[in-house]
């Protein structure tokens, strides 16, 4: 396969011959858990939870503790399948478009793609779970095109049709025989096992499977494993069921002899909802959902690979979600041969591989600074689609010690030592004490500075008008549900 890296070997006959051997890709296992923070995986400290399988596979691998996501789904989501920074690919707000439509929805034409380039790299693709940025009823073909050759997924609550709000029980699931009911059924279980047979059934080609789980978000409801009376028990039970799900993934490579060459990354795409609050660190912390908080934005992120990746690492390099695109293709074999189609070929890739960290230990990525925004719903629809209500998104900015919050108007309003400081307490912007704290702050703010004044509005070329989407207000070009 032209992506494979040659290697010498280093065993056996193979080093007295010194033949040049090609390595075989990696398979990639892309777990992105639904709103959930830090402070409900036990390996990261949570202390009303245990997640055995989760740490588990920490102890296998390498626990990163400095990757910032956006602080909400849409423009989580995105980033990491475009490798750019939601002021550049436009989605800095949430939009369900199933069921806000607008002729929004993510263009592959518009934007970079990873898994396009994946599959053009050779790799088989699935994709089950959550997808939330297409309408199916518009787009049929949707996934196809952003680069899944089979797919199961939750179609998002798609305006008009009460039975697609259901993802847990009963829930309204579409493949590519449609969308309907599964009635009696737990949605995880059947994503679940949609990924696993598609493991077994694809064992002689490199595959990448894409799992953005349903759990843990709202609505809370019973597991097939536990019942509870309150909201606290039944988060507590999603969450254990995400655990159980992890372990279960985990068996089946191993089942199928897949695991050992099998990259696998589990993640979160923002905190947990705020109505949710668990002991961290011996602190109580409210669900950081929407907030570009530490609680918000700052993941549980464990990468495990047993061929390549040392285990029972732990690791402070910077990391965000921009990074994950030239990462995987890094991984891949692809790198610098990514051939982006026409109309994206002067795309910005944000995001810098941290394949090195990975593979060869290093302490520090390439990255001097990580940045996190987008959350809210401060966006309109116009005649013209989907636009950016503030011109320039607040946003926060960290280096390896320090973090700068930055309002709307580009003016610095909160700074924060989290060394010192982790759960943000102690605001230092009007008390820069030391040349330290002043230098951080002005090397931060240059960064800000060499952001574009005018964040983009989300790219694509609307999709025809339907009956169910929201409504344009003429007179203050703002939306409604």
């Amino acid at each position: 396969m032209a992506c494979c890296v040659l290697l010498l070997l280093s065993c056996g006959d193979k080093v007295k011959t010194k033949q040049l051997v090609a390595k075989e890709p990696p398979n990639i296992l892309f777990v992105l858990v639904d709103d959930l923070g830090k402070e409900w995986i036990s390996t990261y400290g949570a202390e009303d939870i245990h997640t055995p399988n989760i740490d588990a596979l920490a102890k296998s691998g390498i626990k990163f503790n400095n990757v910032y996501s956006m602080p909400q789904c849409t423009p989580t989501r995105v980033t990491l399948l475009t490798g750019q920074y939601p002021f550049r690919h436009g989605w800095v707000n949430h939009w369900d478009v199933p069921r806000w439509g607008g002729g929004a929805h993510f263009d592959e034409t518009q934007n970079p793609a990873l898994v396009t380039e994946l599959r053009e790299a050779g790799y088989k693709t699935c994709i089950a779970g959550k997808w939330q940025i297409d309408d199916f009823r518009v787009e049929p073909d949707a996934l196809i095109k952003a680069g899944f050759d089979e797919y199961c997924m939750w179609t998002g609550y798609e305006a008009g049709i009460e039975a697609s709000a259901e993802r847990y029980w009963d829930p309204y699931i579409y493949t590519q025989e449609g969308s309907k009911t599964y009635p009696g059924a737990f949605g995880p279980d059947i994503f679940r096992d949609f990924i696993i047979d598609f493991l077994k059934e694809n064992k002689g080609d490199p595959k990448f499977v894409y799992y953005p789980m349903v759990l843990t978000h709202t609505p809370l409801v019973n597991t097939p494993d536990e019942s509870a009376n309150d909201k606290l028990g039944k988060h507590k039970a999603m969450v254990r069921y995400t655990d159980k799900i992890v372990g279960q993934l985990v068996d089946a490579l191993k089942q199928n002899n897949l695991l050992e060459n099998t990259m696998i990354v589990f993640t979160t795409d923002n905190g947990t909802s705020r109505s949710i609050s668990g002991t961290y660190k011996g602190e109580i912390v409210q669900g950081g959902k929407a907030s570009t908080k530490e609680s918000g934005i700052c993941e549980p992120f464990i990468v495990s690979w047993p061929r390549e990746i040392t285990a029972a690492r732990e690791s402070e390099a910077l990391v965000d979600f921009t990074d994950i695109l030239p990462t995987f293709l890094d991984i891949a074999g692809v790198g610098e041969k990514v051939k982006w189609t026409k109309s994206n070929a002067n795309h910005t890739i944000d995001g810098k591989s941290f394949k090195d960290v990975l593979l060869k230990g290093d302490e520090a990525s390439n990255r001097d600074w990580i940045l996190g925004m987008g959350g809210g719903n401060h966006a309109r629809l116009t005649e013209d689609g989907v636009e950016n209500q503030y011109k320039f998104r607040d946003r926060v900015i960290r280096n390896e010690q320090y973090k700068l919050y930055v309002d709307s108007n580009r003016e610095a309003i909160k700074f924060f030592d989290l060394n010192k400081d982790p759960f943000e307490r102690k605001n230092l912007i009007d008390s820069l004490s030391t040349e330290e704290q002043k230098n951080n702050f002005n090397s931060l703010m240059e960064v800000i500075k060499s952001f574009p004044v005018k964040d983009n509005d989300p790219k694509y070329k609307s999709n025809p008008p339907q009956d169910w989407d929201v409504e344009i207000s003429a007179e203050s070009g703002t939306w409604k549900i």
